[in-house]
């Protein structure tokens, strides 16, 4: 089978559209079209079925895609293991990332890679953890840099994962500040800012409040930690946030409860990310270790 078609279905079905996929591999959608057909033509059976601008895959569709994505990943990888001779890393290297670790990792990364390959080039897109794996699951960047859980671990190759400590806070305005020691049980008398339940950092704080049968008042969930610190910081609740964000608008409450999360780099099962990306690795694995 011509590996140009099979892009081009493995394109259209994660785009869930011609006319996207013929953007994202920057040819017209008849041309995308004509080599999905090339590929049906091939396979002797009809493997995307159309119902206007929507499309869905057939059971044949079902049936090829991951053996399509197979021979993709392994002619990247053949690719990849040419590229891997080039004495110079030049890029572009496609980064995709959450925003915290953007914010407060990624620069001092990038600044260390790029002092030893100064012709690097790179491609950064900030989202968050899951919509970024989203994205490394359509073959978008050779790692993703995200927080991590149970089936991340599961699903993901795991190149590099490091502890994030995070810490009860509260403005220091807040009646929580003046306490000296505190439970759980006080935090649930007061409103919390955190991220949506949907995250990784919501279902770590949650488990401990349903764990000691304690209602958790978090009426106003944002993604974005910088938001939940300003908030946090003008008395609007308590939170929990990264160490490496506290400052003086915010006291860290003594609670005899410790919370950390795990964020990492991870990459797609049998894929080969790449000399410039495991150099990245390589980095943050000497920043972000342990020491000892």
């Amino acid at each position: 089978m011509d590996t140009q078609a099979l892009t081009a279905f493995v394109a259209v079905v994660d785009a869930g559209s011609f006319s996207i996929a013929a953007e994202n591999l920057h040819l017209t959608q008849s041309a995308v079209s004509k080599r999905v057909a090339t590929l049906e033509d091939q396979a002797g059976r009809e493997l995307i079925e159309r119902h206007g601008r929507r499309i869905s895959l057939t059971d044949a569709g079902r049936a090829l895609l991951p053996h399509a994505r197979q021979v993709l990943d392994d002619l990247h990888n053949a690719r990849q293991s040419l590229t891997n001779l080039d004495t110079e890393l030049q890029g572009p290297l496609r980064l995709i990332t959450s925003h915290h670790i953007g914010l407060h990792h990624l620069p001092r990364w990038l600044r260390a890679l790029t002092q030893r390959h100064p012709d690097l080039r790179f491609q950064l897109q900030f989202m968050e953890s899951e919509q970024a794996l989203e994205q490394l699951d359509q073959r978008d960047a050779p790692l993703a840099w995200v927080t991590l859980n149970d089936r991340v671990m599961e699903k993901f190759q795991v190149w590099f994962a490091w502890e994030d400590p995070m810490s009860f806070v509260c403005g220091t305005d807040h009646p929580l500040a003046a306490r000296e020691s505190i439970t759980l049980r006080d935090l649930a008398e007061y409103q919390a800012i955190l991220p949506a339940a949907s995250t990784e950092t919501y279902r770590v704080i949650s488990h401990l409040f349903l764990e000691q049968g304690l209602r958790l008042e978090a009426q106003m969930p944002t993604n974005y930690l910088e938001t939940i610190k300003m908030m946090t910081s003008v008395g609007l609740g308590w939170s929990v946030l990264p160490d490496t964000m506290l400052d003086d608008s915010l006291r860290v409450l003594s609670v005899d409860q410790p919370v950390t999360r795990m964020l990492g780099a991870v990459g797609l099962r049998g894929r080969e990310p790449g000399r410039a990306a495991r150099e990245l690795v390589d980095v943050v694995r000497e920043q972000e270790a342990p020491a000892g």
